[in-house]
């Protein structure tokens, strides 16, 4: 190691001068000569590329602009060459270069440009780093190979140790082969079945979500009919469209669920978390759950504190959870029977409850309650019908907000109390969520404009139509998505109905294409039976101003009628 490392490169290095003026030749040298090392000339790309055949040089000189074969040709071919790929080359040149002969010449491996005429000391200490390089990667070059024998050399010693080792390991390694082919074959099956779960699970989950959006589409055309009746004789009772509209209403519910169950499953339901007051939740559950309670003629009762209670929650999600608890307890109570939702500091966290005295819980159904799609085994004339999800949601919600839901009973005909604990959160300057305020039925009359529904869905098309028409709009439905642009043309609408999977030409597609047509002012409203974040930014990118998720609810219709041109967007930051 220690001659390796007294390896010295040779006491004079190589440069090679490449120019057809002799006169610049001449001052090369002069300027070099204090350099002591071996000069040598060349006066054409050619006898440059005969010399670099014969020697190894350190470092070349090459002037730009020479007759026939010029700088940059006579560089290329150089790093073209295996031997020369590394050498470094400094284009001399009396012409101002531009900047992209220089990058044309940094491209063909110049390390270097030096300007004529030529400053001696620039150009001596350029050559003298490069020359101090190369015998510096001389001197590296002799030292590997110096240490690349003593590693093999090494390299062979432990080889036979490492063989003398594995001859002791290698009967160990055999006698527990035969174990390991077993357990192979084990998890092999494990793994596959394991598989064959996570697939249908997924498949299930997707299936979910796409069943979700594809009963909305019927739903919107029913939800849309049903307004229209509502818009037609408004403030006259009707029994029989209260009734529909509170089915229509439990279908929407059942599908919302579908969408956060299969979301929940997948991992991509995310909290809005905000400091949100207990008592708000609750009050906004109960409201949600109200029909159901009123229904079954229930006697109801609330026990809360009086002073607020502060979570760190989603406010919406929250409510989902107390309002599910009830609607579970209204469900399988007989009519009339006590629900009582209580709530109670419990250390440094809350406890909320809703209890029952209906059909009760068994033993064993206490553990497979929160199960999804699991419903309790109840005689057919107590089924309550549901998706068996309704719990599962409570159950996730719970988890996601860093609390946990539990369930007890005495016994089938003895009723339930579940129970949610939430860790509370200290009284803070934070702002508290924004109370959703619930929509009026009925709303100012505005200005007719002219609004353009598109909708492959006939049913869908023309309901919608027929609404706009009913708040004063005058709307008119196409079903064709390539007639899109000929109806804008003619029809000339301020607001434009979307939807957006349509066969063979995407509502993505038509906003964008409309866009970048030159439609600044027209307002464009998606509707859609995909509603969560990632959707509404999807159509947000594509161009549409609004996102109405299907049924759409007549009050955001009345909303975007009574809106003049298109919202005001924040300011993306560059």
């Amino acid at each position: 190691m220690a001659s390796a490392l007294n390896v010295a490169a040779p006491s004079r290095a190589k440069i090679l001068l490449v120019d057809d003026q002799p006169g610049r030749l001449m001052t090369y040298h002069a300027i070099l000569d204090p350099l002591e090392e071996e000069l040598v000339d060349a006066r054409s790309g050619l006898d440059a590329l005969k010399l670099l055949m014969q020697d190894e040089y350190a470092v070349i000189l090459l002037d730009v602009n020479m007759p026939g074969m010029d700088g940059f040709e006579t560089a290329s071919l150089i790093h073209q060459h295996p031997r020369f790929e590394n050498t470094p080359i400094i284009f001399v040149t009396a012409v101002n270069v531009s900047d992209l002969d220089r990058l044309r010449g940094y491209k063909l491996g110049a390390v270097d440009y030096i300007m004529v005429p030529v400053i001696p000391e620039i150009m001596r200490s350029k050559v003298s780093v490069l020359v101090e390089l190369y015998r510096k990667r001389r001197e590296l070059q002799a030292i590997n190979a110096s240490l690349s024998a003593a590693n093999q050399a090494l390299q062979q010693e432990k080889a036979r140790e490492l063989e003398q080792l594995n001859a002791s390991l290698r009967e160990a390694n055999e006698a527990l082969a035969a174990r390991n082919v077993q357990l192979l074959d084990e998890n092999a099956e494990r793994v596959r079945a394991e598989e064959r779960l996570r697939e249908a699970d997924q498949r299930k989950n997707e299936f979910l979500a796409t069943l979700a959006h594809e009963l909305r589409n019927p739903l919107a055309p029913l939800q849309n009919a049903l307004t229209l009746r509502r818009l037609g004789a408004p403030g006259e009772a009707d029994p029989l469209l209260e009734l529909m509209e509170r089915q229509v209403a439990l279908l929407i519910r059942l599908i919302d669920d579908l969408f956060d169950i299969a979301r929940i499953s997948r991992g991509k339901l995310q909290l809005r978390r905000s400091r949100v007051v207990l008592q708000d939740a609750v009050a906004v559950a109960i409201d949600s759950a109200r029909p159901w309670i009123d229904q079954g003629g229930h006697d109801f009762h609330v026990q809360l504190p009086e002073e607020p209670i502060y979570l760190d929650a989603d406010q919406a999600r929250l409510s989902q959870v107390f309002s599910n608890l009830l609607n579970n307890a209204a469900k399988y109570s007989d009519a009339a029977g006590r629900i009582e939702l209580g709530a109670v500091r419990d250390g440094d966290g809350i406890r909320v409850w809703v209890s029952d005295r209906g059909i009760g819980l068994a033993a064993d159904q206490l553990d497979r309650v929160f199960d999804s799609f699991h419903q309790v085994d109840v005689a057919v004339e107590r089924s309550q019908g549901g998706l068996g999800i309704g719990l599962t949601l409570v159950q996730r919600l719970a988890e996601m907000h860093d609390g946990r839901v539990e369930v007890s009973s005495e016994g089938i005909g003895h009723g339930c109390t579940f129970t949610v604990r939430l860790p509370a959160t200290a009284i803070d300057d934070a702002p508290l969520a924004a109370a959703a305020a619930k929509p009026e039925p009925a709303m100012a009359a505005t200005a007719s404009r002219r609004m353009l529904v598109v909708d492959d869905n006939r049913d869908s098309a023309d309901t919608l139509a027929a609404m706009l028409r009913m708040l004063g709009q005058d709307a008119r439905a196409i079903y064709d998505p390539l007639r899109v642009e000929e109806e804008l043309r003619s029809f000339d609408p301020a607001v434009m109905f979307l939807d957006v999977g349509m066969p063979g030409r995407s509502g993505y597609d038509i906003a964008r294409s409309v866009r970048d047509g030159g439609a600044d002012d027209l307002v464009i409203v998606a509707v859609t039976g995909w509603g969560q974040p990632e959707d509404r930014e999807r159509t947000s990118m594509a161009g549409f101003d609004h996102h109405l998720v299907k049924p759409p609810e007549i009050a955001s219709i009345q909303d975007i009628c009574q809106q003049r041109g298109r919202p005001l967007r924040p300011e993306k930051s560059p």
